[in-house]
């Protein structure tokens, strides 16, 4: 098997982009090239008239919304914020990626490969390891947590309970 190095990644780029918009490219190129023109102030101009533009679209934009009454936008992803559960799952996880890691053999090279990479590799096995143990019932690390501090708001006004404690005593 003969691997060839590809000399030139943006060559490659090209090869792959359709040909038309290739030539265009080429050609404002060649003339930015023949006009003296300096770069980074013409790029800065294009820059402007791109800004420009999406400002002009987008104010058009919001005028059809208003009158239509429809937004023709991208959807909107919502991430949710992650339930304690959840975050003392990650925490068990991470503890038991931790575990796994120490356990896992010294000398390896045969399995993980060898230098960096063989660590990327053993690392990403340990947390993969960690996460599908702490996925079930885990070993109680996130249920002790969850446990010890509850998710309702507690005397300071903080959910979940964390923070500083006053018991009886202290001052």
């Amino acid at each position: 098997m003969i691997v060839t190095a590809t000399p030139d990644l943006v060559l490659d780029v090209l090869d792959a982009a359709d040909p038309v918009t290739q030539r265009a490219a080429t050609a404002k190129l060649d003339a930015l090239k023949s006009s003296g023109a300096n770069f980074a102030a013409s790029m800065d101009a294009e820059a402007g008239k791109a800004a420009t533009a999406a400002a002009d679209q987008s104010v058009a934009q919001v005028a059809d919304t208003a009158q239509s009454g429809v937004v023709n936008g991208p959807p909107v992803q919502v991430i949710k914020k992650p339930g304690p559960d959840e975050v003392y799952r990650k925490f068990e996880a991470f503890i038991l990626q931790t575990f796994v890691e120490t356990m896992l053999p010294k000398e390896s090279e045969e399995v993980f490969g060898k230098g960096t990479a063989g660590g990327i590799w053993k690392s990403m096995l340990a947390e993969q390891l960690g996460a599908q143990l702490a996925k079930g019932k885990g070993i109680g690390i996130a249920k002790q947590l969850a446990a010890a501090h509850p998710a309702g708001p507690d005397a300071s006004g903080k959910a979940g309970g964390i923070g500083t404690r006053v018991t009886k005593g202290e001052g």
